[in-house]
């Protein structure tokens, strides 16, 4: 479902005479669904950078990144705009949203850019509200209010509205409770079982080893980090 080929990227240092700066080199792996790859290595190691290249916010230089039939590195904007509203899910460790809407409609928007039915949708954000302890009095409010960890329980709600057949985590667990995060965890466990292919960091270990079912070492990939 996810699969790089020998992907490489550079950043170019504007701000310190153009310097080039290889930041992943020959990255090649794959992810089949159903399955969960998390992404270790050490702080700056690339791993946060890598799930951006996947997903489509840092372009590629060299190399393939397929999600399904879709080559990013290779496809247009109105392409890659398709597959994440359909395909790929991204649930990162900050909700970015347009300030003044409702928590509500926050989450269910995903599902309405796919034309479900208002009443649908937000049946279904509701659900995932209650079932990530959010109380309804909050929902109707804008979450840019929020608590730290609030805020991460609509992030994931938000990104577990629609069922994605593949998806990227980005510390998904931080910020939460024990109670929360086991929410979360069950959450991912049964995307897996819907057959969604998720790529995911988890510095909590115990997090990793619950939902895994392959470490991918990111220093492997980054010039200059030791593995």
């Amino acid at each position: 479902m996810i699969e790089l080929s020998n992907v490489s990227n550079t950043f170019s240092l504007h701000n310190q005479g153009s310097a080039v700066v290889e930041v992943i080199s020959d990255a090649s792996f794959a992810v089949a669904s159903g399955k969960c790859a998390a992404l270790t290595g050490a702080s700056g190691a690339g791993k946060s950078t890598l799930m951006r290249m996947i997903y489509g916010n840092y372009l590629t230089q060299v190399g393939e990144i397929r999600i399904g039939d879709l080559d990013i590195v290779q496809a247009v904007l109105r392409d890659v705009i398709k597959l994440r509203r359909e395909v790929l899910g991204y649930v990162s460790q900050f909700l970015r949203v347009v300030p003044r809407v409702p928590t509500l409609d926050v989450v269910a928007e995903p599902l309405c850019a796919l034309g479900v039915p208002a009443d649908k949708a937000q049946g279904r954000a509701e659900a995932l509200l209650t079932h990530l302890n959010i109380p309804e009095r909050l929902w109707s409010l804008s979450p840019t209010s929020f608590s730290g960890g609030e805020q991460q329980r609509v992030n994931i709600a938000r990104g577990f509205s629609h069922s994605y057949p593949a998806m990227m985590l980005d510390e998904p667990t931080a910020s939460l409770d024990s109670a929360n995060r086991e929410v979360v965890l069950s959450l991912i466990e049964n995307a897996k079982e819907r057959g969604a292919a998720i790529i995911g960091i988890f510095h909590d270990e115990a997090a990793r080893t619950r939902v895994y079912d392959r470490v991918i070492d990111v220093c492997r990939f980054t010039p200059g980090v030791a593995a």
